[in-house]
């Protein structure tokens, strides 16, 4: 079993409040992970067992009743009645860690979570894989645009295959598992167990076909009507499917920076998808090579370089404050990072020659009347060093491998 950068967390949570929650995209490993840190006097049950299921929804205080705590309640977003029972059985006992709460479905799961059990509960999200994960660093330090770190080069083979593979830990658990089969059993799983117990959607083939052009456009602008007019559905929709892959974690939108000093900016996000292996499957590609030779491949490399950054930093509880810049114009910069009230400027290409030019629009910040930081150029060279008196160039070692 590899280990999990999220685990320290867990615990941390576990000692400190009456309830655990943990979230995130279904099969990235939250069952497997709970179940090897559960005390030896933890019961569990899960949701996923329609007679446990309907006895949760129909008889919430009964069921409660009926097993002693600690009590690890898995896919707990099917029985929403729960909630209200679990908030006034930890108010008359304030023992730590008396109830564990796992989901994929993270919007009602934290609707819920916010109501009923504020102040009682811990929140982890939960993700693929990381890259550190995948290559079992141990060692591993959030990347800080404050003290860059020269680490260990990673070449664009190795990237674009880490791209390709994505992090599902089946993947790599599991000794002989097809790709194809499993992405194959994962989307259609998605679809008939979580889709449509959020929302009855008619037309599943649209949905998948919805899901493929969305996968095909991760790192663009998100464009409401162009996504409709390819999936043949109306506008309000995709917003409502969009909705959907943002509340079970499929997808993240990276809004556009604002400033009432600037004008003529977009309103528009970035999708990132973030398990990449994912999108690869779904946007149809065959092989990691195929992707790195195509045009899309530093979409596809942004896009991988951005959930690597929120995977990191959600494993560790902290808050990741980013956004990206572009203007009417269509002038970007690909990601800005917000720490300390200071704007870090950051380009993600895919190249391994890296010049000046590709840093011209940070100059748009001046204007924000704000600190701005270090930045620079994440890309495929292999030495961090300086571009110029503010700027280095910034191997993508030193953010996904840390």
């Amino acid at each position: 079993m590899y280990s999990r950068e999220v685990k320290e967390r867990i615990e941390k949570i576990n000692d400190t409040f009456r309830v655990l929650v943990v979230t995130g995209p279904r099969q990235v490993g939250k069952t497997t992970l709970l179940e090897s840190l559960m005390p030896a006097n933890m019961t569990k049950v899960t949701l996923d067992d329609e007679t446990l299921r309907k006895e949760a929804q129909e008889n919430p205080k009964i069921f409660l009743d009926s097993y002693p705590t600690p009590l690890f309640i898995d896919e707990v977003q099917y029985a929403p009645q729960l909630f209200p029972y679990i908030k006034m059985k930890v108010d008359k006992d304030k023992t730590r860690g008396q109830y564990w709460l796992s989901g994929s479905q993270l919007f009602d799961l934290m609707k819920n979570v916010t109501e009923s059990l504020a102040g009682r509960a811990g929140i982890v999200k939960m993700n693929s894989f990381t890259y550190g994960e995948i290559v079992e660093n141990d060692k591993k330090e959030l990347f800080d645009p404050e003290n860059l770190k020269q680490k260990e080069y990673i070449d664009v083979n190795e990237t674009f295959e880490r791209i390709f593979n994505g992090g599902m830990p089946e993947l790599y658990d599991i000794e002989n598992m097809d790709r194809n089969d499993f992405y194959y059993s994962y989307i259609n799983t998605y679809v008939e167990k979580d889709i449509k117990k959020i929302k009855n959607i008619g037309n599943v083939e649209s949905f998948k076909k919805f899901m493929r052009d969305v996968a095909i456009r991760t790192g663009t602008t998100l464009n409401y009507s162009d996504i409709a007019n390819d999936v043949g559905v109306a506008v309000n929709t995709i917003k409502e499917w969009i909705s959907i892959l943002v509340s079970t974690g499929i997808i993240y939108l990276l809004e556009p920076y604002s400033s009432s000093k600037l004008k003529r900016l977009t309103h528009m996000p970035k999708i990132v998808f973030m398990d990449m292996g994912l999108a690869c499957y779904l946007a149809n590609w065959e092989s990691a090579k195929a992707l790195q030779l195509s045009e899309m491949s530093g979409r596809f490399f942004e896009s991988y370089v951005v959930s690597e950054l929120i995977k990191s930093y959600d494993n560790k509880g902290i808050r990741l404050e980013i956004s990206h810049f572009r203007n009417k114009e269509t002038e970007e910069i690909d990601l800005i990072i917000f720490k300390n009230n200071t704007l870090y400027p950051l380009e993600i290409k895919k190249t391994a020659n890296p010049k000046k030019e590709m840093m011209k629009n940070f100059k748009y910040l001046e204007k924000a009347e704000m600190k701005v930081g270090t930045g620079g150029i994440i890309c495929l060279y292999d030495k961090l060093m300086k571009l110029d008196e503010n700027n280095y160039i910034i191997p993508i070692s030193s953010v996904i491998n840390g």
